[in-house]
């Protein structure tokens, strides 16, 4: 056997080795964690320290394990509408001590933090650390930019740290040209509707994940509908300074040339028009994140609300 050829054996056995180690190590922390315990009452090892030392030289495979671990963690959570996510961060700031490199840690990490209850940690001050530890490790990557700045400007409602975030993130080698107009518009304090149309344009065409992308339409829609709604209620405040009165259905502002037909919400429903002017969807429930349309006292049905979380 040649020296090359050997060394190149030797290293083969030496990454299965490590390969199964990993796994069986974690196979061992869940059979000590029991069949009834959760993700909840053990955070595996917890010290990025002694997994870097546990990991034989292979942290961005344990990286990797870890950043699994992470999303399976989220999405047990976000199915069953829970609003406790106090091990998210804990498991990014780990997955990301052991590979400072993983960017997708930090991009959807953040928007797993950022997004609020129950659909995610509603932990933005969280996200903004995370991806602040992200630049400091990847200062080229204009999408930790973006994700920053669309956290401070959503989230968070900071124009100002949104502003330097796309500034600075436009800078970046192959930026994206968005970044340079988002900059612009958060100078310019444009109309809050369209800046958030368009990051959210932007974040679904930016990802390839399939949450992400159902939740930017949903806010999209959302938008949408915010903006039917003050319209369709600017119109009935025209027909009454014409007519003395408000309408009693759309009808009567059809024929008086304020609208074409009854209109209706992007679930196809007609939207309800109040004798105080008002106009309210007709299923807020179908239409989540709208914050117009919505009927007083009105509060999101969850349908795991009766669930027994703590079920063994």
């Amino acid at each position: 056997m040649t020296g090359p050829s050997k060394v190149t054996r030797i290293a083969a056995a030496l990454l299965v080795l490590t390969l199964g180690g990993s796994i069986l190590t974690l196979v061992k922390i869940d059979s000590v964690r029991g069949p009834q315990a959760t993700l909840e009452d053990v955070l595996y090892i917890s010290s990025s320290k002694s997994l870097k030392r546990l990991s034989l030289g292979y942290q961005s495979l344990l990286a990797d394990i870890y950043w699994t671990r992470t999303v399976q963690y989220f999405g047990d959570k976000h199915i069953v509408e829970d609003v406790h996510y106090d091990l998210l961060y804990p498991l990014l700031d780990i997955t990301t001590d052991l590979d400072p490199q993983l960017v997708v840690s930090y991009t959807y990490g953040s928007f797993f933090l950022a997004q609020a209850t129950p659909g995610g940690a509603g932990q933005p001050d969280k996200a903004v650390e995370l991806l602040k530890k992200g630049i400091r490790y990847n200062p080229d990557e204009w999408r930790l930019y973006f994700n920053l700045g669309f956290i401070h400007y959503m989230d968070r409602k900071d124009t100002k740290s949104a502003y330097e975030a796309f500034s600075r993130g436009s800078e970046r080698p192959n930026a994206h040209p968005f970044m340079k107009i988002m900059a612009a518009k958060m100078a310019q304090e444009a109309n809050e509707t369209s800046i958030a149309t368009a990051l959210w344009k932007q974040l679904y065409e930016s990802s390839q994940d399939k949450l992400i992308r159902e939740n930017a339409v949903q806010h999209l829609t959302a938008l949408r509908v915010d903006e039917e709604v003050q319209e369709l209620e600017r119109r009935a405040v025209i027909y009454r300074e014409r007519n003395g009165r408000l309408p009693i259905d759309w009808q009567e502002m059809a024929l008086a040339g304020l609208l074409r037909g009854t209109p209706s919400d992007p679930t196809g429903a007609p939207y309800k028009l109040m004798p105080d002017g008002t106009v309210q969807v007709k299923d807020p429930d179908a239409l989540p994140f709208i914050s117009k349309g919505l009927p007083p006292g009105w509060k999101r049905k969850s349908i795991h609300a009766g669930q027994n979380r703590n079920q063994g």
